[in-house]
């Protein structure tokens, strides 16, 4: 009987390699095999598409020349104006998502309509929602003509095509800003072993964070020269309608994440606090919220891998030639297919996939640790 067991167990291990392999080798060819690729055409001079073309290999002389160039300015503000935006555009998502949810949290009478109104921009593409926004956004007209229905004077708000920076920085000081973030991190890891009584987490964290906190107060990080020169960058005004409408279609998204997550909870909990004295705003801060943990975890991956790879939104509303609102994939298009430098095209690629690593990977990890765990 244990042999048949056996067998039976290698052959159904057989059938489901044999079912898979056909995906994987497709998987292998058109995802890894080209994601290979570019990754090799961002370290030559590949620079058109000529019959009789020499490509020659360059090493990572396309990254330096991104991250150090003299006329790579606009790449440079564009990996800030997509932090900005990260940023801006997941805290807008995560508010106003978990906002309605607590609104409709409620049982609110006519929910289900509530609920279809405030999902319902979801379904709509990048496309049709900036088109939409474009309009609205129009700077002769739209939200700025609003007053005028009142009798007042038109509003002036620039918005897309507004050129003000706030929050600028030196692209000099970006070691320094690096390290004293990684130091943040590391406090706040040390912060959750100590309270999980982690001590050799504790203790690696600790002494990393420490040892970089005296290399920077020794003046270690001004020592990293990036530039030979004064580059600031800052916050574009204008990326805040980008914000406003990439928020407004992925805000239901995050609504109904939180609903769900709200509506999981047991009843008996809140009721039971209820009972102990808590208040609702107690009740949601206290019981509710630290549940919704984990959604927000994962909302927050979601949001992150939509606006690191942005295009499709920027590319109708502000538009290609928009530096104001440049982000790398829209600066990855241009360059590529306008001004056929296509291995500086495949090098922003790379760092795009770089970024959108950063982001996934970890949380792959910890989810499929999480599993093996169970």
């Amino acid at each position: 009987m244990a042999s048949l067991s056996i067998k039976s167990k290698n052959r159904d291990r057989l059938v489901a390699v044999l079912m898979i392999s056909p995906s994987l080798f497709l998987l292998a060819i058109f995802v890894y095999g080209f994601i290979g690729q570019t990754a090799w055409n961002s370290l030559t001079d590949w620079a058109g598409v000529a019959q009789n073309a020499v490509i020659n290999f360059v090493g990572f002389d396309n990254y330096n020349q991104l991250f150090t160039g003299l006329l790579e300015v606009r790449f440079r503000q564009s990996l800030v104006n997509t932090f900005f935006f990260t940023m801006f555009f997941m805290l807008a998502c995560l508010g106003v998502g978990l906002f309605l949810a607590v609104l409709l949290d409620q049982r609110v009478r006519g929910e289900g309509v509530f609920r279809m109104m405030f999902l319902f921009p979801m379904a709509l593409s990048f496309i049709v929602t900036g088109t939409v926004w474009r309009w609205l956004f129009n700077p002769i007209g739209g939200i700025n003509r609003l007053p005028t229905l009142i009798g007042l004077e038109p509003l002036e708000i620039r918005w897309m095509t507004d050129r003000t920076q706030i929050w600028q920085f030196n692209w000099q000081d970006l070691p320094k800003i690096f390290a004293i973030v990684t130091i943040l991190v590391l406090a706040y890891v040390t912060w959750r072993y100590w309270r999980n009584h982690h001590k050799r987490g504790m203790y690696i964290s600790g002494i990393t964070g420490l040892v970089i906190l005296v290399w920077v107060l020794l003046g270690g990080a001004d020592a990293i020269v990036i530039l030979e020169y004064e580059e600031t960058h800052g916050f574009n005004l204008a990326l805040i309608s980008l914000v406003i409408a990439a928020g407004w279609q992925m805000s239901g998204y995050t609504m109904a994440m939180y609903l769900a997550g709200m509506r999981g909870i047991p009843e008996e909990l809140r009721e039971a606090a209820l009972v102990d004295g808590a208040s609702e705003f107690q009740v949601y801060r206290r019981i509710i919220l630290p549940m919704l943990q984990p959604i927000t975890l994962s909302a927050m991956i979601v949001l992150g891998h939509i606006s690191l790879k942005i295009f499709d939104l920027i590319f109708v509303m502000a538009g290609p030639d928009n530096a104001t609102t440049d982000v790398p994939g829209i600066l990855m298009f241009t360059t590529a297919f306008r001004a056929n430098q296509f291995a500086k095209g495949a090098a922003i690629a790379v760092v795009m996939l770089l970024m959108v690593a950063v982001v996934i990977v970890p949380y792959l990890v910890s989810t499929l640790r999480s599993e093996l765990e169970l």
